[in-house]
């Protein structure tokens, strides 16, 4: 159930009814919008407390929310949820591109990528330390060391770093070396690894299940919400369809149905959504045009020779600065700022 009131209401008048609320046991989430202030209530609020609350001076409308996600939803939250990370805004006004491997394989490696997502005007350096893979005998990670080498990079270059996290246990640790913790898509309904993300700060990339509804992703989100971290973005990163020449049917419809369901940031995923290089920068423009918060992008060096063996949809350094350029262009007509502090060090 939501409480709107105006926002010419005084704050003395919504702490009353922020009192009122939780006198009946409930908890209260207060957002403010351009024009509105809504109190959601979280809890099973009881026939009495709606009506009591309409009476209330102050109170436009009392409207119960019939979504099964709650904190996910925009009846709750009308305003765009926009996540700080040092100086860099998700959510807001700034287009965020995310480049990097799909795994995090040297020292060296990582270094030198990070210096050209960098260079491009990338803003966050991804890589995964821990690969959760569909065949046992795949290249899992490097693990911690994994971390580690990222972190470094990442310090170096001025950027800021987004790893997968699969277990419950593995999250304090990244959480210790990552800015933002992704969710894949095998894990999105991991409710034990989702409620542990709860209970962090951390910023969490939640990836949507390769068969799964709108519904199913903002309520896996909620869990999160729910425990406590408000710092959410959804991904979309392709479905499972009966085609078969692509990995995966990128769904740009969810970019602006999540828009339209959620407050939260929606970034896409072209290099998964279709696992195929020359497909990567034609839908990275479509997920702008759509509404897209950000990318998260594979770029590699040497994509031929990845130990993923998922080059087939990496770009090459070359194309994924292009790709920036092109961005850099396409931003404005679309009302999104992109970084352009480049360096020229393409050679």
């Amino acid at each position: 159930m939501i409480v709107v009131t105006s926002n010419k209401v005084a704050e003395e008048r919504i702490a009353e009814i922020v009192h009122v609320i939780e006198k009946h046991g409930m908890q209260a989430h207060i957002s403010r919008g351009e024009d509105r202030t809504v109190i959601g209530i979280i809890g099973k609020a009881d026939p009495v407390l709606a009506e009591h609350l309409r009476q209330m001076s102050g109170v436009e409308q009392v409207v119960k929310i019939s979504k099964s996600y709650k904190l996910a939803s925009r009846d709750f939250h009308p305003a765009n949820t926009v996540i700080k990370i040092k100086d860099v805004e998700i959510g807001g006004d700034e287009l965020v591109v995310m480049g990097g491997p799909c795994a995090v394989e040297t020292p060296e490696q990582i270094d030198e990528i990070a210096r050209l997502v960098k260079a491009a005007g990338g803003q966050v350096l991804r890589g995964g330390a821990f690969k959760p893979r569909t065949g046992p005998y795949s290249f899992q990670g490097v693990g911690v060391e994994g971390l580690i080498m990222m972190a470094e990079a990442g310090k170096k270059h001025g950027l800021l770093t987004i790893t997968e996290v699969m277990t419950p246990e593995y999250v304090d640790i990244c959480c210790e070396y990552a800015d933002i913790l992704q969710v894949g898509t095998r894990n999105m309904q991991n409710f034990d690894l989702l409620r542990k993300l709860g209970t962090v700060q951390t910023p969490v990339l939640l990836k949507r299940g390769f068969s799964s509804t709108y519904d199913e992703f903002l309520n896996a989100a909620e869990y999160i919400l729910a425990g406590g971290n408000s710092n959410v973005m959804l991904c979309e990163r392709g479905i499972r369809t009966f085609e078969t020449y692509t990995r995966n049917t990128l769904d740009l419809s969810a970019i602006p149905v999540l828009k339209q369901l959620s407050h939260l940031p929606v970034i896409s995923d072209p290099s998964h959504g279709t696992g195929r290089r020359e497909l990567v920068e034609p839908m990275t423009k479509a997920s702008v045009a759509a509404g897209a918060d950000g990318l998260i992008i594979e770029m590699h060096t040497d994509p031929d020779n990845s130990m993923t063996g998922d080059g087939v949809q990496s770009l090459f350094p070359e194309q994924f600065a292009k790709l920036l350029v092109d961005l850099e262009k396409l931003s404005p007509l679309l009302g999104k700022t992109f970084n352009t502090k480049k360096e020229a060090v393409f050679n």
